[in-house]
């Protein structure tokens, strides 16, 4: 697997800047099909840091309904990785 396919996009919300601010972690959305071995790859080597460990989650299907038609959205996974000491991502340079 390619290490720009493993990586769909980094994942800024409330929670994960308050993870990156105290204890330098980032989060993203990865492919479904990565492993913890995938992700770490692809992060060392995309944005040039150390990672001390890898977590993933599934993230489940959720219904959605828009008057009488029931859709689904996708299945997706989220990765949570702990960078090593003294190491950061920053997603908005410049702002």
């Amino acid at each position: 697997m390619n290490v720009h396919d493993v990586i769909q996009r980094p994942l800024v919300t409330e929670k994960s800047t308050i993870g990156r601010e105290e204890n330098n972690l980032a989060t993203f959305a990865v492919n479904p099909a990565a492993n913890k071995h995938d992700i770490r790859r692809a992060v060392e080597e995309l944005f040039d840091v150390t990672v001390s460990s890898v977590r993933t989650m599934q993230q489940p299907r959720k219904t959605r309904r828009v008057g009488r038609v029931i859709g689904r959205r996708a299945q997706w996974k989220k990765a949570i990785v702990k960078l090593g000491e003294g190491q950061s991502i920053e997603f908005f340079e410049g702002v």
